[in-house]
């Protein structure tokens, strides 16, 4: 029996990089949480370093000639919003410490802003028709995922309140997600800078019709977020 033929599409989502001082950062906390996770008996996927970001919107399996429509959804979104400055800041574990799965690096938003623009976006993208974000709001620097959920409290106590610098945020970007042998790589495919209200059109675009295939997405298998971070859930140190 032959194999099912998978459409054509990119795995998207919306986000920003963080800083690359905040990023080692947070790879010198990872090398001793690698270690203790390992003494610890505990099987931790880390992500590399290159690949840490905060997630804005989740917007999965896109049909490639759908990606302009998608730009141009969050060049509208962004007009407007003036730069921010987020922290990078504590260790925690979904969906505790106790029974993780995923360990996370906190962001906490200095300038504030961030979660309505991550709301200008997810409506945008709504318009197109993806699917609302349905839960709150909770950004995160994902770390590590483990094959199962364990407790991992021990493991990360000592470095749970380390702070690890801050990010500048003047834009973002539509990543593609590329699943590869080593693990997951992030392409930027488009980077959109904040701009001031007037120099783009006011209002969401019309709703494309083929932007998202829905029944294509779960066809193929798609995890619920870019980063394995359960829909419906919310970060628990």
């Amino acid at each position: 029996m032959s194999e099912p033929i998978q459409p054509a599409g990119k795995r998207l989502f919306v986000g920003f990089r963080v800083a690359v001082p905040a990023a080692n950062s947070l790879a010198s906390a990872v090398e001793t949480l690698s270690r203790r996770t390992r003494e610890a008996g505990l099987a931790a996927k880390w992500v590399p370093t290159a690949n840490y970001h905060v997630t804005l919107k989740f917007l999965g399996f896109t049909r490639p000639e759908a990606v302009i429509a998608v730009r141009d959804a969050v060049e509208t979104a962004v007009v407007g919003t003036p730069p921010m400055k987020v922290k990078i800041a504590r260790i925690g574990g979904f969906a505790s410490l106790e029974k993780a799965t995923v360990i996370w690096a906190g962001v906490e938003d200095l300038t504030g802003g961030l979660a309505d623009l991550a709301a200008r976006i997810d409506r945008g993208a709504v318009a197109l028709g993806y699917p609302a974000e349905p839960r709150s709001f909770h950004p995160h620097v994902t770390l590590a995922r483990l094959r199962e959920s364990r407790p991992v409290k021990e493991a990360v106590l000592p470095l749970a309140e380390q702070m690890f610098g801050d990010t500048r945020v003047e834009g973002v970007a539509i990543f593609e997600s590329e699943t590869k042998s080593a693990g997951s790589a992030y392409k930027e495919l488009h980077r959109i800078a904040f701009k001031v209200a007037g120099n783009s059109g006011s209002g969401v675009p019309e709703r494309q019709t083929g932007a998202v295939d829905l029944g294509a997405s779960k066809a193929l298998g798609e995890p619920d977020t870019d980063d394995g971070w359960p829909r419906g859930h919310v970060p628990n140190g």
